[in-house]
């Protein structure tokens, strides 16, 4: 009962903070719809999707770019509470390292979550066509997504300490596994180098922009990897670094 009441503790702080920073919030409606008006417009012409026009192909990438910049982002708060002395004081509690972890993933890739919701508020608001039942069916992939990607920013920022070096290390992972995900062009295909295929082939954001256009875009889109595939290479990616993230956090003092 302990644990639990400390999960829940920690998950309402962190969705709290996220809800109380203003600028975050505006910031959150502002960035997507650059990318889904100004980017899709202007390259919208020169890039030819299959089945699609670019602003579609998009749309599922600008939801993963949100949940990836986001959800890095997100380690911050394991920096400010180091520095205040809360984390010193939660690390003290009588619960788990585990417990810990998992609270504050859990409230930070909700906060997340919520900016890829947003995001699909555009969507609709720019005329891509998705039905309510594909905003329900994206959701739990979302959240898988959200999950690794939030336990990688939490164990960058255990080893930090200062804010400068987590923008810096935070920068040097988010991009990589922005630009190979596919997010913005296609990467698999005959067009694409054998080089981006392979390390596309290691990002595992790519699995979870491709489960995401699956559902989204539905027939129009031919899946790089059949959906279970994609689902399954997101849940042991999300495993593996919660396994990590729960050493990350026992090791600190």
């Amino acid at each position: 009962m302990t644990e639990l009441r400390a999960l829940y503790t920690l998950w309402l702080r962190e969705l709290k903070r996220f809800i109380r920073d203003r600028a975050r919030v505006v910031i959150s409606f502002v960035q997507p719809l650059l990318w889904l008006v100004v980017f899709a417009a202007g390259f919208g012409s020169r890039l030819i999707i299959p089945g699609v026009d670019y602003q579609q192909y998009l749309f599922p990438g600008i939801i993963g770019q949100t949940l990836l910049f986001t959800a890095m982002f997100m380690g911050v708060s394991v920096i400010w509470d180091k520095e205040f002395g809360f984390m010193k004081e939660i690390l003290v509690a009588p619960v788990s390292r585990f417990t810990i972890f998992l609270g504050k993933m859990f409230g930070d890739s909700t906060a997340a979550l919520l900016q890829g919701v947003i995001v699909f508020a555009f969507g609709f608001l720019l005329g891509i066509p998705f039905d309510p039942l594909t905003f329900f069916a994206a959701l739990p992939i979302m959240l898988l997504i959200t999950v690794g990607l939030v336990s990688v920013g939490l164990v960058l920022a255990s080893f930090m300490g200062s804010l400068e070096n987590f923008g810096a290390i935070q920068t040097f992972v988010n991009l990589p596994l922005f630009f190979l995900s596919g997010a913005l062009f296609p990467v698999s295909g005959a067009g694409s180098p054998d080089w981006l295929q392979v390390a596309s082939a290691f990002d595992p954001l790519t699995y979870g922009i491709d489960a995401l256009r699956t559902v989204i875009l539905g027939a129009a889109w031919t899946p790089i990897h059949p959906l279970w595939v994609n689902l399954g290479v997101v849940c042991v990616f999300d495993a593996a670094m919660i396994g990590v993230g729960t050493w990350a956090f026992g090791r600190m003092k």
